[in-house]
C-alpha cells in the first residue's frame, strides 16, 4: 500500500477537484512555483486561466476571490504565512462571509482559503509562526485543521465543495507526516464531525491539529497508569459538541492540547462549553501557547521552549491532583546585545496560570 504524505494529500486533493469541477481555479503569491508543494504539476495541467500568480498584494486577491466565487466561480487562495490572514480579516470575515446571510441565500461566496504551513518554523520568527485559527472559528468562518494526510485530503476536498468560506489551517508540523492508504479510500470528509483517534476511559485528551500525535503519544506513555481518549476535532467551527459530549460521558475529565493563544483561544472555548453542559468529576486543563508575541526567531531555545509539546502535555494529562501551578520548561537564557554589552535573562514558563506567559526571574551580567 503506497504511503501518502500530507502535502501530497492536499496536492491530490486539489488536482482531483480542479478535474471534476471546471469553475475551480487557484490563486496566491508564486504558486507556479509551487514553494509549498501543493500546487505541483497543476500548471502544467491546467494552465495559467487557472493557475493564477498574483501580485504580492494579498488584500487584492483575497477580494478578487470574493468576487469570481460571487461570479460562480471556486476559488482556492493559497497564503504563504498565517499571520497574512489578518491583513484580510475584514475581506474573509465581514464580506466574503456575510454576503449569503445579507442576501436572504441569493449569494454564495465558495472561497476556500488554504495555509499550507501554520505554526511554529524554526528561525522563522515571530511574525511567521502565529496560529490565528481561533480568531476564524470565533467570528464564525468555518475553520477547520486537519491532523493527518487522509483528513487533509477529506477536509480540504469538502471546504472546496463549500458554498460557504471555509479556512483550512495546515500546521507545519504535520507536513511531513505519511500513512499508508489507498487513494481509492480517500473520500469527503464532512465539516463539523469530530474523530475518536484513541479510545479510553479516564480522560478525555481533546488535541488540535498536529497535537493529536503529540496527544496519542502522551496515551502510549501513560498507558500503564491511565487509559487516555483522544479526540480530534478536526473543524474548529463548526465544533463537533456531540462527539466531544460522548467522549466526557465515558471519561468525565478533560484536557485540551491547543497550538493558539491561550487567551480567548479555542481550548478556552472548549472547555467552558465543557464546564456548562457537560459532565465533569474533575476541573478541566488546557495545554496552549503563552500569551502575546511568543516567538523570538532570534533564540531557538525560546522558539523552542513556547511551543506545546510533548513534555508540556505530560503532567496537565496525568490528573495531578494539585491546583497550583506546574512549572515547564524552567531556565530559558536568551543572550542579546544591550548597548554593546552582553548581557543574559533568564525566564520561566508556569502552567497552567492565568497570565500563561513568561516570567523574567532575574538579570545578570557576565564578567
Amino acid at each position: 500500500m503506497p504511503k501518502l504524505s500530507y502535502t501530497k494529500a492536499l496536492n491530490k486533493a486539489l488536482t482531483d477537484e480542479m478535474e471534476r469541477d471546471p469553475a475551480v481555479f487557484v490563486l496566491g503569491e508564486d504558486i507556479k512555483f509551487a514553494l509549498n508543494n501543493v500546487t505541483t504539476g497543476l500548471l502544467d495541467r491546467f494552465g495559467p486561466q487557472r493557475v493564477l500568480e498574483t501580485p504580492l498584494s494579498e488584500q487584492g486577491f483575497t477580494n478578487f476571490a470574493t468576487g469570481a466565487a460571487m461570479a460562480g466561480r471556486r476559488p482556492v487562495v493559497e497564503y504563504q504565512i498565517p499571520f497574512l490572514l489578518l491583513l484580510v480579516l475584514e475581506q474573509i470575515a465581514n464580506q466574503a462571509n456575510k454576503f449569503a446571510l445579507m442576501s436572504g441565500g441569493q449569494v454564495a461566496v465558495p472561497v476556500t482559503y488554504l495555509l499550507p504551513g501554520t505554526g511554529w518554523r524554526p528561525g522563522w520568527g515571530a511574525q511567521h509562526s502565529d496560529q490565528p485559527y481561533s480568531v476564524f472559528a470565533h467570528l464564525g468562518v468555518k475553520t477547520v485543521i486537519p491532523a493527518t494526510p487522509t483528513d487533509a485530503y477529506g477536509l480540504f476536498t469538502t471546504a472546496i465543495r463549500d458554498d460557504d468560506p471555509v479556512v483550512v489551517f495546515c500546521p507545519m508540523p504535520a507536513l511531513g507526516i505519511r500513512e499508508e492508504v489507498s487513494y481509492v479510500d480517500l473520500v469527503p470528509v464532512p465539516l463539523g464531525v469530530g474523530r475518536v483517534c484513541r479510545p479510553g476511559t479516564d480522560v478525555t485528551v481533546v488535541a488540535i491539529g498536529h497535537l493529536v500525535h503529540e496527544a496519542l503519544a502522551v496515551a502510549d506513555e501513560l498507558s500503564g497508569e491511565l487509559s487516555v481518549e483522544v479526540f480530534d476535532p478536526r473543524t474548529l467551527y463548526p465544533f463537533d459538541w456531540a462527539g466531544l459530549a460522548a467522549s466526557l460521558e465515558r471519561t468525565g475529565r478533560l484536557v485540551v492540547f491547543d497550538d493558539s493563544n491561550r487567551h480567548c483561544g479555542i481550548g478556552a472555548e472548549i472547555l467552558a462549553t465543557a464546564a456548562e453542559e457537560m459532565p465533569l468529576i474533575a476541573p478541566p486543563k488546557r495545554v496552549t501557547r503563552p500569551d502575546g508575541a511568543v516567538v523570538v526567531g532570534c533564540s531557538p531555545e525560546l522558539d523552542r521552549a513556547v511551543q506545546p509539546t510533548r513534555p508540556n502535555c505530560w503532567q496537565p494529562s496525568r490528573l495531578s491532583p494539585s491546583p497550583g501551578d506546574h512549572e515547564v520548561v524552567v531556565a530559558v537564557e536568551i543572550i542579546y546585545a544591550d548597548n554593546f554589552m552582553i548581557t543574559g535573562r533568564t525566564w520561566r514558563r508556569t502552567w497552567p496560570g492565568r497570565s500563561g506567559g513568561w516570567r523574567r526571574l532575574g538579570r545578570r551580567r557576565p564578567p
